[in-house]
């Protein structure tokens, strides 16, 4: 008898592979992933580069745990305003005013606790408050009436900057209470309480701006407050609370920032206006691109610190600042909008 078990048929000759990876079946989506994690965390990588080449080039004074003390340690109040100014510009705001707020409290907690012998703690709580009533001033003045905030709160850091120096008789008020002065500069890890208070809002903001439906609506706002608000979303309101909110966390800066000198100075906070829209336009190229993000924020504030810090051992001081900071945010609005309109085209 014949045999008449059936052959086992080869598998068809144009049949792929069971397991071919998705990447090589799809380039394009392979560069796709490629980019947007060069986009993530390029930062990052130039950072760590940064750090590097200031490393071999002032290999005495820059990889020393004594200078990464002063680059982490020094910088709390400029990463508490940048954060702040997230808010707003998450809505498509703008909060100049956030310069002199920050030198407003500083001066207020020195004018009541050294001048008039308030209690520190009443005189805290005092230029917590003043901040509130700034931002609550910005949002009726922009919302309510309708006016630019680009301009309003342009002019109303000129005010408050000329009300400081009145306060104060353009003179730095110095002696401010021990008790402020050895909270924020107590050290824990050789890091001052300030940078762990920047960094506890860092997380706040983080959770906020990303896993709470707030967040999602702010990122809703500032996209187009029309379609948000045919939504049922309070646009208005969501707008003030950013306002507000910047106003505030300035106003911390600046309590932190009188515990950190022990003194207040007429104008002070101007200086930090600049770097804190560096920052924060930088931060929003990476971790999250196109977003004002935290953590950015966190990283672009301390890469631009790094890199400052790093030309200053090299003998660059003074105008290197400005160029440096001024460069920065032009780059990092560039690359801001640039990631944005990926974004939405990826959409």
């Amino acid at each position: 008898m014949s045999d008449t078990r059936a052959e086992p048929h080869p598998p068809p000759a144009t049949s792929e592979p069971a397991l071919e990876p998705a990447d090589a079946r799809n380039p394009g989506r392979g560069r796709h992933r490629l980019l947007s994690l060069s986009e993530r965390y390029g930062l990052l990588v130039v950072w760590a580069v940064v750090i590097g080449l200031f490393s071999i080039l002032a290999s005495q004074t820059f990889p020393t745990a004594a200078n990464f003390e002063t680059i982490f340690g020094t910088q709390a109040v400029l990463l508490v305003m940048t954060l702040g100014l997230l808010f707003p510009l998450s809505v498509a705001e703008y909060d100049l005013s956030v310069g002199a707020v920050m030198g407003m409290s500083a001066i207020i907690v020195a004018y009541l606790n050294v001048l008039h012998q308030w209690p520190i703690a009443a005189a805290v709580a005092v230029a917590i408050l003043m901040g509130l009533i700034v931002g609550a001033v910005n949002a009726f003045l922009v919302v309510g009436v309708g006016l630019s905030s680009f301009v309003t709160t342009l002019g109303m850091a000129t005010l408050i900057d000329g009300l400081g120096y009145g306060l104060t008789s353009s003179v730095t008020v110095g002696g401010i209470s021990p008790g402020l002065v050895t909270f924020v500069t107590y050290r824990i890890a050789g890091l001052p309480i300030a940078f762990y208070v920047g960094v506890a809002l860092c997380i706040v903001t983080w959770y906020v701006l990303q896993h709470t439906p707030l967040g999602r609506h702010l990122v809703f706002v500032g996209e187009s407050r029309d379609v948000a608000r045919l939504n049922g979303l309070p646009v208005s309101w969501i707008r003030s609370g950013t306002l507000i909110a910047c106003s505030a966390i300035a106003a911390i800066a600046g309590v932190l920032q009188a515990g950190v000198v022990a003194a207040a100075v007429p104008g002070g906070g101007d200086a930090y206006l600049l770097p804190a829209f560096a920052g924060a336009f930088l931060g929003a190229t990476t971790i999250r691109p196109g977003r004002f993000n935290a953590w950015g924020a966190f990283v672009a504030v301390y890469f631009l610190v790094t890199g400052i810090t790093g030309l200053e051992l090299l003998g660059y001081s003074g105008w290197v600042q400005d160029v440096f900071y001024g460069g920065s945010l032009i780059v990092a609005v560039a690359f801001a909008r640039l990631a944005g309109r990926r974004r939405q085209a990826i959409r």
